[in-house]
């Protein structure tokens, strides 16, 4: 096979204009036609770069000066956080954030030639130290056990004390387990050898009700100086209401294990959001941001045009945080979700709140949505709020033979939203208002929306 022949080599340094940024965050400079990706970069940037690695279709540099930079570009005190991927819009200031996440979804629906208005980005006051949850690897990192993240792409731990984007008292809970860790000589649990105990620390906070959970994930059931371990938390957090530790004893990247011990306190703490309590364990499934999500969930509700009078289906219902919403302005409500113990904590979030008018199956979407179409029901408003890799076609197609006169489509991820538009269109369905994204994940690429669509 002929070798293709590039327009740049390895190790080269070139100048040029950076005139993108892709939707992870990194600026795009093209020679020939050839992109070359560059983090830390803004586009109208002028820059010297050396290009770093080189593919058949896109390469990756990196800046090495400026000869001109973006007004929209502002300084960030620790570089620490783009190297990890924690805020990787960090050096971009918040207004053109909110405009790179228009134009993100803007851009999509123009390439699928589909003509709808996308309305500017919703953002916070505030754009930082907003999420409620933390979850940081422990490693020893030149022989100090460290807190802290990995760098973009590898399993080389960074140290951080400041995290930007996270609830401060999170970071300070996170440094007070690092002390006693390192003060009781725990070892961290080591991925070559499988050897070592503590795996990460999890720590969250209630937005409202200021209760804190600590989770100590480790590989082994024997916590070597448990007692002063949980003595030193204790004293040192005076929030706190729950100490647990989770035992993942497995070989892999999952995070938690399935088994809980509560050292101290309570198994659990409790939240509120749009005035409804939620009660939190350690791998409930509860949004990072709760002031956006007020904001996501009130737009989505009002999106629906409720009166009392409608019955409405919650797809990927999760803990029941829209369908309990949902419950005070519709007849009836159906949530559906794939993982049963989020359906358990659904069913007692509504029980606590008195709420009889919503109902919970464990199921997937797709399958329950054709059962449910089978047996004759017939909502008024579907609202979807799926994972990353949107709705599933049998959905959408049983979806349509229900005939709901509305869907309130609930998206993370914009690629799979337009997909799923043209999927809807098919079923006679057209999108009745503009896209209203909204930004949940300040500093960061990522962008949620909202979009209705109507039966035609």
């Amino acid at each position: 096979m002929a070798k293709i022949k590039l327009p740049v080599q390895k190790n080269q340094e070139l100048t040029g204009t950076v005139t993108d940024l892709t939707y992870q965050g990194n600026g795009v400079v093209k020679v020939d036609h050839y992109p070359i990706f560059i983090p830390n970069t803004l586009p109208g940037e002028e820059i010297n770069y050396v290009v770093t690695k080189t593919q058949r279709n896109f390469g990756w540099g990196r800046a090495l000066n400026w000869q001109k930079k973006s007004p929209d570009r502002v300084a960030m005190q620790d570089k620490r956080l783009l190297q990890t991927g924690i805020a990787p819009l960090g050096h971009l200031a918040y207004p053109a954030q909110l405009k790179f996440k228009q134009h993100q979804i803007a851009e999509l629906v123009a390439k699928a030639h589909l003509n709808i208005e996308v309305l500017p980005t919703l953002g916070m006051d505030q754009p930082y130290h907003y999420r409620n949850k933390a979850q940081v690897p422990v490693k020893m990192v030149k022989g100090q056990l460290e807190t802290g993240f990995y760098r973009r792409g590898s399993h080389h731990l960074v140290p951080i004390e400041d995290y930007y984007i996270q609830d401060p008292k999170l970071d300070q809970a996170i440094i007070v387990v690092r002390n006693l860790l390192r003060k009781y000589h725990i070892q961290p649990y080591d991925e070559q050898s499988g050897k070592g105990v503590i795996r990460t620390v999890m720590v969250r906070r209630g937005y409202y009700s200021h209760e804190m959970m600590v989770v100590l994930v480790t590989r082994t059931k024997h916590l070597p100086m448990k007692d002063e371990l949980v003595q030193g938390i204790v004293k040192a957090l005076p929030e706190l209401k729950s100490l647990v530790q989770n035992v993942n004893g497995a070989r892999t990247n999952r995070l938690l294990g399935d088994k809980d011990h509560t050292l101290w306190g309570d198994p659990v703490i409790h939240d509120q959001l749009l005035g409804i309590n939620f009660t939190i364990s350690p791998r409930s499934f509860y949004q990072v941001n709760p002031q956006q999500t007020e904001k996501l969930y009130a737009k989505a509700i009002a999106a629906a045009g409720l009166d009392g009078s409608q019955t409405v289906i919650d797809a990927y219902c999760g803990i029941g945080t829209i369908s309990l919403a949902v419950a005070k302005h519709a007849k009836r409500v159906e949530g559906v979700e794939v993982v049963a113990e989020a359906v358990n904590d659904a069913k007692h979030n509504a029980k606590v709140n008195g709420i009889h008018n919503a109902h919970f199956v464990t199921a997937k979407a797709e399958d329950q949505m054709a059962k449910w179409q089978q047996k004759g029901l017939r909502p008024d408003v579907l609202i979807v709020d799926p994972p990353r890799k949107g709705l599933d076609p049998s959905l959408i197609e049983a979806a349509g033979k229900m005939g709901p006169q509305k869907v309130v489509y609930v998206s993370c991820n914009s690629a799979t939203l337009v997909r799923d538009i043209q999927r809807w269109q098919v079923e006679g369905y057209r999108v009745a208002k503009p896209i209203q994204p909204v930004d949940m994940f300040p500093q960061t690429t990522h962008v949620e929306s909202i979009t209705v669509l109507e039966r035609a």
